[in-house]
């Protein structure tokens, strides 16, 4: 068995001859393949560490400063119509959408009660007429009557008794003339308050408009000693709207009466309408600790493609400058990474900085408005065509 073995061994030994000289090459390779990788690493940690400036350039174009306002839109004018009176509703007249005359009766309310009272008061008044009547022919009666008592009574013929009874008929009879005459005041006026119930129980509209919304059906019961319910609300001219927006305290100070503006809806994408401020408010609003104020701006609605309750985002133009030099507002806001600044900057100059041979050097101008992507440049220190640079990057 061990003779057997040791021929195996001895096999296996003939079959690898090359077994002394493999290990040196594959010691070799490895070696090889260190010193490649060492090269390209440092190669490429060395380009890493060189800067790459972006660039813009400054050139000649038009800057429109706006202010940004949210909003909605609604009618110039809406009036909310309610009724003072209690009863039920006899007849409805309008609907949604229906468009109204002054005057128009847009509802009517039960008028049996109201009728029936006005007759009554009419019927007070004739009363208080004929009271009044009896009251003047008494009081001429008695004012005759006192008038020759007091002609006996210089003559001596009557007694002072007689006198003085006549003289009491004749100040009871005043007495009465005066109180009829308050009478008839108040029996005309309980008249002309009838009247006047009678006359609202017929809901007229104010104004020429169109019905926005109508809560009111045909036997209903209205209570109006309670609250005064809105029946119809009315917009006086959809052709002529309002866009309410709110305008940040930080820039109520950059708009004015008259400035032009434009506005978008969500119902109507990439469509810009076209707005004037009418009015600007003095009243603040203050919502979570933020401060606005409401800029109500004139809008034409001839096409009628806009709808009270709108949703709008309103741009104000505050300022428009045509074909001035302009830089990107990138180039205000770099800096290198280590700036070698040696540049006197005066008041209302910013630091821009150019590439020029490779390097990044320092230019001051003066600046003017900006649109929040290009500011004009007021000085004559750049020219258009000129690169500034914008940020830097690994080349």
């Amino acid at each position: 068995m061990q003779t057997k073995a040791t021929e195996i061994k001895a096999v296996l030994n003939d079959a690898r001859p090359g077994r002394n000289w493999t290990w040196p090459i594959i010691i070799a390779l490895v070696v090889v393949l260190a010193v490649v990788g060492l090269w390209f690493w440092r190669s490429g940690s060395t380009t890493a560490g060189v800067s790459q400036y972006i660039t813009g350039a400054i050139d000649r174009g038009d800057i429109v400063v706006t202010v940004t306002a949210t909003g909605s839109v609604e009618p110039t004018n809406t009036v909310e119509i309610s009724t003072e009176l209690s009863g039920t509703v006899r007849s409805v007249a309008f609907d949604f959408n229906d468009n109204v005359k002054k005057g128009d009766v847009l509802a009517r309310l039960d008028t049996e009660t109201l009728e029936a009272n006005l007759t009554r008061a009419r019927a007070n008044v004739a009363l208080a007429e004929a009271k009044m009547a009896d009251a003047r022919v008494t009081l001429a009666e008695t004012r005759q009557a006192y008038e020759r008592s007091l002609q006996l009574d210089e003559k001596g013929i009557t007694s002072s008794q007689t006198l003085i009874g006549v003289k009491s008929n004749f100040d009871r009879a005043t007495a009465g003339m005066q109180s009829a005459e308050a009478n008839l005041g108040i029996a005309k006026a309980d008249l002309a308050l009838n009247e006047a119930n009678l006359a609202k129980a017929c809901i007229c509209s104010p104004i020429d408009g169109i019905v926005l919304d109508r809560n009111v059906e045909v036997g209903q019961i209205v209570a109006a000693s309670f609250s005064a319910p809105t029946l119809f609300t009315l917009a006086e001219d959809l052709a002529h709207m309002q866009l309410q927006v709110d305008i940040d305290e930080a820039d109520i100070g950059r708009v004015s009466d008259g400035d032009e503006a434009n506005f978008t809806v969500e119902a109507y994408q990439g469509k810009s309408f076209p707005a004037v401020i009418a009015e600007l408010r003095f009243a603040p609003l203050t919502v979570n600790g933020v401060v606005t104020y409401k800029a109500i701006l004139a809008v034409d609605n001839s096409a009628l493609l806009l709808r009270p309750g709108m949703t709008a985002t309103a741009s104000i133009i505050v300022s428009e400058s045509d074909d001035v030099l302009r830089v990107p507002n990138a180039a205000l806001r770099f800096t290198p990474p280590s700036p070698t600044l040696d540049v006197p900057v005066a008041e209302g100059e910013k630091i821009v900085w150019i590439l020029r041979n490779g390097e990044a050097v320092p230019i001051a101008v003066s600046i003017g408005a900006s649109d929040g992507s290009y500011t004009e440049i007021t000085s004559d220190a750049l020219a258009p065509g000129d690169r500034v640079i914008v940020d830097i990057g690994a080349s």
